[in-house]
């Protein structure tokens, strides 16, 4: 089970750090991505991080503000977010997939997700 949590209201260029836990499996045996899904859009890919944390991947409109990271221990990825932008306005997804860190930009490749973090930027 995918526990994502961080969300909340922030001012332009603020930050925050979303939080997604799991339970339930080898934690270390998956990459895990977060996507998000903005009102009426579609749900994209913002980043992923490899099984052993050693890999991340970021989409074009995040790189270089936000940041992915796990803790395998913990069974627990996070994404820092800083510089933060309304249009990065959204609901948070965590999910997990088997997938090698070149895919996991591919929503269908992910298996199990998280039920969602919400999280406004305001101008």
């Amino acid at each position: 089970q995918l526990q994502a949590s961080g969300g909340g209201l922030v001012q332009t260029g603020g930050s925050l750090r979303l939080s997604c836990a799991d339970s339930g499996r080898t934690f270390s045996d998956y990459a895990v991505g977060w996507f998000r899904q903005a009102p009426g859009k579609e749900r994209e890919f913002a980043a992923a991080i490899s099984r052993s944390g050693d890999t991340m991947h970021y989409a074009d409109s995040v790189k270089g503000r936000f940041s992915i990271f796990r803790d395998n221990q913990k069974s627990t990825v996070y994404l820092q977010m800083n510089s933060l932008k309304p249009e990065d306005t959204a609901v948070y997804y965590c999910a997990v997939t088997y997938a090698s860190i070149l895919r996991t930009n591919v929503r269908s490749e992910y298996s199990y997700w998280g039920q969602g973090t919400k999280v406004t930027v305001s101008s």
